[in-house]
């Protein structure tokens, strides 16, 4: 006789966890690639593997699953990098650590900066009432310890003096435009930018130039490594 999780299947309510990260996961390929203007449920559903029916079960309307996918491409990468700020590192550290953690998150998800991008337009265009919640929940904790790194490296005299609102955003800015950026590179370059042996060499790059914009005292790793 089969058990009653074996009788349980994606499309049904007898997996729940299942079936809400497939269409989360659905959503975020379908939105990432037409948008949330041009993204349709039906092919989000087809793509998770469950009816339109189960799909609405989980989320009630399509602004209800744009906003799911939002905590599932923040949430995350948030959660791991707020960890970095407990651990007993040098500002030095915790800042290459940072930089590191950022990088190969984005690496193993290349969808969600084109996400993060949708949420940006339509912030702009006045379309959305998700950004001040997103904010508020993600980006300020991240900030805030940021900058109290910065501060507690300046003290120390391991950083030079900057200004957080203008380092963080571009130190952000170094580590994810490349994945906005791949299908240029892929022209100008050829190749697959998201190899291992490309991504290894670019993660160098901008742990290097971040060290270099940001450090003081000689000595750090020559390719951006933390020791």
């Amino acid at each position: 006789m089969k058990s009653t999780a074996s009788k349980s299947r994606l499309g049904s309510r007898g997996r729940p966890e299942q079936s809400r990260t497939a269409i989360l996961r659905a959503a975020v390929q379908e939105i990432s690639r037409e948008s949330l203007a041009g993204a349709r449920i039906d092919a989000i559903a087809r793509a998770a593997g469950v009816n339109k029916a189960l799909l609405y079960y989980y989320f009630k309307d399509k602004d209800a699953l744009y906003g799911a996918v939002l905590d599932h491409v923040f949430g995350g990468l948030t959660a791991a990098l707020l960890e970095i700020f407990s651990k007993p590192l040098s500002p030095r550290e915790k800042l290459l650590t940072y930089v590191q953690t950022h990088f190969d998150y984005i690496a193993k998800h290349p969808l969600y900066p084109r996400i993060v991008q949708e949420e940006m337009m339509r912030a702009r265009r006045r379309e959305t009432a998700q950004l001040e919640r997103i904010v508020r929940q993600y980006f300020r904790p991240l900030y805030s310890r940021l900058a109290g790194v910065l501060k507690e490296g300046q003290t120390a005299g391991e950083f030079r003096a900057v200004d957080p609102w203008q380092f963080i955003p571009s130190m952000i800015s170094v580590i994810i435009f490349y994945f906005n950026s791949a299908p240029v590179a892929r022209v100008m370059r050829g190749g697959d930018p998201f190899s291992p042996e490309r991504l290894q060499e670019r993660r160098a790059a901008v742990l290097d130039f971040i060290s270099a914009a940001l450090f003081l005292q000689p000595g750090s790793p020559a390719r951006g490594e933390t020791k």
